[in-house]
């Protein structure tokens, strides 16, 4: 450890220490306008010059590294004389009132720390632009930093700044002198927040009186965040520097809050009286909902009531959504959304590696030599991991996507393989036949530690590249596949374009298959990594919203019986219903009560007649929600208000396994409360107040960890401190960032899946002869019950239908008309983007706007192991909208 002479006195830094921070450490922080952490050191604006013994010059402190021996004076008259000059010089052309306006700013303390007041001498010909909605632009307040450019290269990666002119005449503008949207930004704020004199600013920018670290509320990257609050509002959000998202946020976790305080937002129990919507109290409400569901257990059985916990609650309200269901209610017949995303991948990576969940960690992006997307779109569904693969690609990574459209990671990409929708399993299969006929075996992996190679190599024999059908050239899919196993360590990341399929648990098998034959499994830069897609989607299935496994995916034949002491009640022994089971049990007559709690399930599962047929069927729909959503307008009986993640405790868990705080920002408004005080109070008015009396959010976080050997040392004080992730099964352990890596968890090996292809029945015909992916946008999220009431609906207003050009030329379609769109189930009207990123003869359209209702087209197809509908392929038609 370097030991230094800072003015004067002896400090031991850790090596590689900037200066910068050595003396901010020691107590003598030095002036700097051009260094943010998130950046590589670039020492422009002179302000931080330090004299070194031994140095004829003075040194950048933000570009110096600490060696051992070194004397630094970063205080001498000569130095911060030269400090008090270059701030002048930099104020001359500075707006005179912007220092009073934003006092907060970093250029500005510095000018009041060295008695400076701009001149006012503003040129008035600085770059502006008011066009984005969030983000602001007048460079008349530019100081030349640079540090919007950098940051947008170097960790966005986008590219919209740039510094036009040299010397005296340098001004900062967007790359192409358009508007920031016109020329690509991503609205992701970044540039914002490292603007260090107001030049660029959010808009409005209201001051925050207080500052609360909490976990983002959209995707499952989790990435942490301050939350900005005043008069009990959420004003504003800056990222946190923080492993997970290393000081950066997106579109919607910078500005996606304004959701919190819409003015349609429900704040008082409703109960439909004679079709509507009539205010009550809590106590008429819950005594409602409590009658109603005794009686219907009474005369039909605890299976015949179903509940839904929900990826937007947290860890904490889920287990108890699970435990009201089996124990006060008493039946299995508990799910959460994760049923129609990634229990494929839980059930593959459980079935054959022994845990349902990501293999590795975020950090092993960077570690990656070579990375493997398959059927995800991370810049625009996650897009700060989406933002690293970028930065990692840069750097010298190798990048294979698996997509059937040309994504913005597919066009970086060494080798872009666009699957024909529905052909994952052949074609992964193809390139697992590609390693085993070439020879790119990891031998001593598959000797140590794997069993089933024989029989894959007798099956795979029908699945050389030469001989799949899967719309990707055999030369192309060898090629991914050498990359894959002889550039390692090899990282595949997977999404939906996997899992929502006919095939999608076998895909995720697929996949595993690859890594296993090239022992890209239990090290850093590999493994098989689902991309979560909702904030707490991992957390709801792992607490026990699933119907056939409990708390910490534990079967009932491994913890039953320690449930069941715990609990003080034995568990209910019939088998329960998934979501898509309790649909059709409900249109069948046996399901007759449903819970949804922040889960709008008409709106967003597939083949909406057949949802909508069911869910009328139903004599009790409890909707638990922030607003009115589709499900309650259409359907509900009772209306639960909830507090939103922004007004409660708890923790959130991430895709890379970690279990990270919330906080309360906020209180919720009116009579809103949060989910877990709603559960506990509807179990006291059903009679079960025992194991419903928790103090907080704490308290069951503990109760959790007594169920769950794997996250027993995952204590509130620990998650307060650390970024853990589990298996942590007690205090002193440091957490498990990398499955795998001696062992598997339930035995030494893992057997080979042999997975004959077997294609949908939704195929294209003459009829429907396009075949249409749904899925998600950057600006949107899922239902757009949150992106929708803000300004993102500026940003994209509608969903589109997304065609190739050879398409539309040859249905006679123009950019932006409406179309009208038939399956074999329903129809939809949308706009129509042409895009150059469709292949002929598929079609992709987002789902966000309810009264759009995309679901209407898609189709009744499921998983065959787990019934994740198949959103993935629809077959369809297109012809312009005569209405």
């Amino acid at each position: 450890m370097p030991r230094l002479i800072l003015n004067g006195q002896a400090h031991d830094v850790p090596a590689g220490t900037l200066l910068l921070d050595a003396l901010d450490a020691a107590g003598s922080p030095v002036a700097q306008l051009c260094h943010d952490v998130r950046l590589a050191p670039s020492g422009g604006c002179r302000l931080c010059l330090v004299a070194i013994d031994g140095q004829p010059l003075p040194q950048p402190a933000c570009a110096t590294r600490a060696e051992d021996g070194m004397v630094v004076h970063s205080h001498t008259p000569a130095l911060e004389a030269l400090r008090h000059s270059n701030l002048q010089l930099l104020a001359e052309c500075y707006p005179a009132g912007a220092m009073a306006a934003h006092p907060e700013l970093p250029f500005h303390a510095l000018l009041r720390q060295y008695h400076i007041q701009p001149s006012g001498k503003a040129t008035g010909n600085g770059f502006r632009d008011d066009s984005h909605p969030y983000i602001g632009v007048d460079m008349d307040r530019c100081i030349h930093c640079q540090r919007c450019v950098r940051i947008c290269d170097e960790v966005q990666g986008q590219f919209v700044w740039a510094a036009w002119g040299r010397g005296e005449q340098t001004r900062i503008a967007t790359a192409h002198g358009n508007s920031m949207l016109a020329d690509g930004c991503v609205s992701c704020g970044a540039c914002v927040d490292s603007c260090p004199s107001g030049a660029l600013f959010d808009k409005p920018a209201t001051t925050a009186q207080q500052w609360t670290r909490t976990t983002c509320g959209y995707c499952g990257v989790g990435c942490q965040m301050d939350a900005g609050s005043a008069d009990g509002r959420v004003v504003a959000v800056r990222p946190a520097q923080h492993p997970v998202n290393r000081g950066h946020l997106c579109l919607k976790g910078r500005y996606g809050f304004e959701f919190n305080h819409a003015p349609d937002r429900v704040t008082q129990p409703m109960i439909r009286q004679h079709g509507e919507w009539q205010p009550v109290s809590w106590d008429e409400a819950l005594s409602f909902v409590a009658n109603r569901l005794l009686t219907i257990r009474g005369q039909h059985g605890p299976d015949a009531i179903g509940v839904l916990g929900s990826a937007r609650a947290s860890n904490e309200e889920n287990y108890l959504a699970q435990k009201f269901a089996r124990v006060v209610v008493g039946s299995n017949n508990v799910d959460c959304c994760a049923r129609v995303c990634h229990t494929p991948s839980a059930k593959a990576l459980k079935t054959m590696l022994g845990t349902g969940a990501a293999t590795n960690h975020f950090d092993d992006i960077e570690q990656a030599a070579t990375i493997l997307l398959c059927g995800c779109n991370p810049t625009e569904n996650h897009p700060v991991i989406g933002a690293r693969i970028k930065q990692a690609v840069r750097r010298g990574a190798r990048l294979v996507v698996i997509d059937p459209r040309r994504t913005e990671l597919a066009a970086m990409a060494d080798l872009h393989l666009a699957v024909r929708p529905g052909h994952n399993v052949p074609l992964l299969n193809a390139m697992a036949a590609t390693l085993i006929e070439e020879d790119l075996l990891d031998r001593d992996f598959i000797t140590a530690r794997v069993t089933g190679y024989a029989e894959l190599v007798d099956f795979l024999r029908d699945y050389r590249p030469e001989r799949v059908a899967a719309g990707v050239a055999a030369a192309d899919i060898r090629a991914a596949a050498r990359l894959y196993a002889t550039q390692g360590p090899a990282m595949c990341l997977h999404g939906l374009g996997v899992t929502e399929h006919l095939q999608g648990t076998e895909g995720v098998m697929c996949l595993i298959n690859l890594a296993l034959l090239s022992g890209n499994l239990g090290k850093p830069g590999s493994g098989i990594n689902p991309l979560r897609g909702q904030n707490n989607v991992q957390g709801a299935a792992h607490m026990g919203c699933d119907p056939v496994t409990l708390t910490g995916a534990q079967s009932f034949a491994d913890a039953g019986e320690r449930f069941a002491t715990h609990w003080g009640t034995p568990l209910p022994q019939s088998r329960g219903l998934d979501l898509l089971q309790m649909m059709d049990a409900a249109r069948d007559g046996r399901l007759k009560a449903l819970w949804a709690m922040g889960y709008d399930i008409y709106l967003t599962l597939a083949n909406e007649a057949a949802t909508a047929a069911s869910l009328a069927q139903l004599e009790l729909v409890i909707v638990q929600d922030l607003f009115l959503n589709e499900t309650a307008r259409r359907f509900g009986h009772v209306f639960l208000p909830a507090a939103s993640f922004l007004e409660k405790d708890g923790t959130f868990m991430n895709a890379d396994r970690r279990v990270q705080h919330i906080r309360q920002v906020v209180p919720p408004p009116g009579d809103a409360l949060p989910d877990w005080q709603i559960i506990c109070r509807l179990a006291v008015a059903m009679g079960q107040p025992v194991g419903f009396d928790f103090a907080d959010p704490q308290a069951v976080w503990n109760e959790i960890r007594a169920l769950w050997p794997a996250g027993a040392g995952l204590s509130y004080a620990r998650l307060a401190q650390e970024s853990l992730h589990w298996p942590c099964p007690d205090e002193q352990h440091p957490g498990t960032p990398v499955l795998h890596g001696a062992r598997f968890a339930s035995s030494q090996t893992a057997t080979l899946a042999c997975i004959p292809f077997l294609p949908s029945s939704e195929q294209p015909d003459d009829d429907y002869p396009l075949l249409l992916v749904t899925g998600r946008v950057l600006t949107h999220f899922n239902a757009g019950t949150m992106s929708y009431r803000g300004r993102n609906a500026l940003l994209r207003p509608s969903d589109t239908l997304d065609m190739a050009p050879a398409d539309a030329a040859r249905l006679g379609l123009q950019q932006g008309e409406r179309v009208r769109i038939h399956s074999r189930y329903g129809s939809a009207v949308l706009p129509l983007n042409i895009s150059d990123a469709q292949q002929p003869g598929q079609l992709f359209a987002s789902f966000h706007r309810s009264d759009l209702l995309v679901n209407r087209l898609t189709s009744a197809v499921r998983d065959r192991l787990v019934h994740s509908p198949e959103y993935k392929l629809t077959a369809v038609r297109v012809e312009k909208a005569t209405d």
